[in-house]
């Protein structure tokens, strides 16, 4: 291959790293309205008024409005970027008179610049009837005090859900006789396993531009993932026809997930439609804190059964999972935490996988990297590690024992086939990577210091089975070269160049001849977007397909200009060219051919495919860490983190590899440093990047990342998803590495240095 599989340089690259205008506040206008949120103090709360004389007569005010602007028995919404019908529950209204946390919209304040606009909020008086909040997910289930008690509450999907009962979605699935197999086993780990609530923190926050365009459309500017279910959400917000709506999206300053939520898109554009001018909205970093979308806080409670020798029998999973005020992605990311950690485990006999969604009156969560796998994988795996210990394994060696092959069928996984699988090697390349006979488990330094390694894997998805749809737009231009049309959009992923070089590839040509426009609701092809690890799949595979069948026309009306058969040329990228017949060896070049289309021609040199997968072949990973524990002060240093990754064919191995050890670096905040908590007010305490800490590059150690590649035969050019499998194992080997140094093992991250140091000094 010329193209895939090779590391070149982003399209967008030099723009970046030179720092040109390219994000929504570079591209947009500054003379707008400035829109800023109200938002609630109280947990749940019913707003009895609201008094707006004062604020309205600060010069430049334009408008505020409220929940007596909103008809509170309308339709409600969601704003979860998922495929109608959305599996997230209808709960919201733009303004509720309901507020059910700590940073609720109260109101929305626009006014000429950001000066009145902050005047104008500290004028507005606002009495509330405060109601008892619910505030605890274990107790939220069918508690007396309702988080969503409104009749229009609407589900749309079967999903277990009930505001009755504070449920946003239950579940129950299963293979085999899960209690007899535990019941048979030699050795059963039954423990429970708690993740907080983490944020993205991705550095461009949210934010949204909206205008009226020359024909009085919406038009929405906005950093997200999902152009086209934005513009379902803000149409059924607002309560206008869909085609009243277009959106497109700049350049991303990251999203992991957050801007698979239509968090601040809503609002401005509801006051563009109200006044007819233009308004934009930036989330301040204390927003994005405390009213966002972050990692659904769950507990895990895991039944692992295994004989004597390893073999793991059988898995029985109970997940908890903490939605928060609404249901953003509630029903969809808990399914995960089962599915795509009880699968890796191919000798297991039996499986039971069982869900709660719960509301409670904090911060509503959503999307984010690895989409509660990430959670079930840290409980899965650590029960591995922990069986490994009990009877005397090493973890590399059960796991080798027990994990899925290529060509088995994965009850647990949907009963889907596994078809393409490099996680035996990647198993032994880590292994080898870490030196892992050498290190395993601890070694003292002598001076109050401890080096220990863990270990875990991961499995993710490539897509969401039948249900993501990838569309690409290939047309040719003057004198050849090419313009791809896309509806995924790169949030720093890089998918503009990757897809580029999948039709670079098919056609034969230099990447720099491929053009990258995407995500414009109104010219772009259907995608439902960057999330669920779908790009270089599904869109890539579109891409590959649409290519082709480009490649095709270009032969069609070469062979035209040519006097002979379309079956009779062949095309190398630069010139269609006879093989057989009379007029063998004439050619003509691609210029020429472009030139040719565009005079008395009836052969469309553009193409538009769409595909949609009917499985999802999961990315693979292994990962070991090696830290340093400080016994005194419980400082835990990383010092090496060698993974192993199997996501087919990398179509760039450089982006590749950056995917991965991002992902890493995210994997080890989570462990460590990273969770969203509350005081007994439902106030988030982690309300800026001072409280919150996200590792920097001295946190991180040494990253070695490599590839194990297998080849997946329904991805293009033999590829899988990257973006989310690289997550996953960090949360497993850095907590199993704590614990081979102090002895004793966490079961709730973030792991921090006052739970370690107290464990070391329980241990002397």
């Amino acid at each position: 291959m010329k193209v895939v599989n090779q590391p070149l340089r982003k399209k967008d690259a030099m723009q970046l790293v030179t720092g040109q205008p390219v994000y929504v506040d570079d591209v947009t206008p500054r003379d707008c309205l400035c829109v800023k949120l109200l938002r609630s103090p109280h947990a749940n709360a019913i707003v009895k008024s609201i008094n707006k004389t004062a604020a309205m007569k600060v010069p430049g005010m334009e408008a505020i409005f409220t929940w007596e602007d909103v008809d509170q028995d309308g339709r409600r919404y969601t704003q979860a970027g998922q495929t109608y019908p959305e599996a997230s529950p209808y709960d919201r209204l733009v303004i509720d008179r309901h507020v059910r946390f700590v940073g609720d919209v109260v109101a929305i304040l626009a006014g000429a610049d950001e000066k009145c606009v902050d005047k104008a909020m500290k004028l507005v008086k606002v009495e509330y009837e405060v109601l008892e909040p619910v505030l605890d997910f274990h107790t939220a289930k069918d508690n007396p005090v309702l988080v969503h008690p409104e009749d229009n509450w609407e589900s749309l999907a079967p999903v277990g859900a009930d505001n009755r009962r504070n449920l946003c979605a239950h579940d129950e699935c299963g293979n085999g006789d899960i209690d007899a197999v535990l019941a048979d086993c030699d050795v059963v780990i039954d423990r429970v396993y708690h993740t907080q609530a983490c944020q993205q923190a991705m550095m461009e926050t949210f934010r949204t531009y909206c205008e009226i365009d020359t024909y009085g459309r919406l038009h929405i500017i906005s950093s997200t993932q999902i152009v086209f279910h934005t513009r379902r959400i803000v149409a059924n917000a607002l309560h206008i026809p869909k085609s009243k709506v277009r959106v497109t999206k700049p350049r991303i300053g990251g999203g992991f997930g957050a801007k698979q939520t239509a968090v601040s898109a809503v609002y401005p554009a509801f006051v563009t439609w109200m006044t007819k001018k233009p308004s934009k909205i930036i989330f301040s970093r204390v927003e994005s804190q405390i009213a966002s979308s972050p990692r659904h806080e769950m507990e895990m409670h895991v039944r692992l059964g295994a004989n004597k020798d390893g073999i793991v029998r059988g898995i029985d999973l109970h997940t908890l999972s903490n939605t928060g005020a609404y249901g953003e992605h509630g029903p969809t990311t808990v399914g995960l935490s089962g599915h795509k950690s009880i699968p890796l485990y191919g000798k297991a006999e039996a499986f039971r996988f069982t869900s709660d969604v719960v509301y409670t009156n904090h911060m509503s969560a959503g999307a984010y990297r690895g989409y509660g796998a990430t959670q079930g994988l840290f409980a899965v795996e650590s029960a591995v590690n922990e069986l490994a210990n009990i009877l005397g394994m090493d973890p590399f060696k059960i796991r080798e024992m027990n994990i899925t092959h290529e060509g088995e069928i994965m009850p647990a996984y949907y009963g889907q086939m596994n078809t393409s699988c490099a996680l035996d090697r990647c198993l032994a390349r880590v292994h080898d990577m870490i030196d892992w006979d050498n290190k395993y488990p601890c070694r003292d330094m002598g001076n109050g210091k401890i080096r220990a390694v863990g270990m875990g894997m991961a499995m993710q998805g490539s897509g969401i089975t039948s249900m993501d749809v990838g569309s690409a737009t290939l047309k040719v231009n003057d004198e050849g070269f090419y313009t791809l049309l896309i509806g995924a959009a790169d949030m720093g992923t890089g998918c503009d160049t990757t897809l580029a070089q999948i039709a670079a590839e098919v056609l034969e040509c230099p990447l720099d001849n491929i053009t990258t426009l995407s995500a414009d609701t109104d010219w772009s092809p259907y995608d439902s977007g960057s999330y669920a690890s779908s790009t270089t799949y599904v869109t890539g595979k579109a891409t590959e397909k649409c290519a082709l069948e480009l490649r095709g026309k270009i032969c069609a009306l070469g062979a035209k200009l040519l006097g002979c058969d379309k079956e009779q040329v062949s095309f190398d990228g630069r010139e269609v060219r006879v093989e057989e017949g009379e007029n063998a060896g004439k050619t003509i070049s691609l210029s020429d051919i472009a030139t040719a289309s565009m005079n008395g021609n009836s052969i469309e040199l553009q193409a538009t495919v769409t595909h949609s997968s009917e499985i999802s072949p999961p990315p693979y990973m292994v990962g070991a860490a090696e830290i340093e524990v400080d016994t005194e002060t419980g400082e835990v240093t990383l010092l090496d983190y060698a993974a192993a990754v199997d996501c087919g064919t990398p179509i760039n191995p450089n982006l590749t590899r950056v995917q991965a050890e991002g992902g890493i670096a995210q994997g080890i905040g989570m462990t460590l440093t990273e969770s969203v908590t509350y005081d007994d007010r439902g106030y988030p305490m982690e309300n800026s990047l001072f409280q919150y800490k996200i590792p920097a590059r001295v946190d991180i150690g040494k990253i070695r990342v490599e590839f194990e590649n297998s080849y997946e035969g329904e991805g293009p050019f033999g590829a899988k998803s990257i973006g989310e499998v690289v997550i996953n194992t960090p949360l497993p080997a850095i907590s199993d590495a704590i614990r081979n140094a102090v002895g004793k093992r966490f079961y709730e991250l973030p792991i921090t240095p006052e739970k370690i140091a107290m464990a070391a000094m329980e241990q002397k």
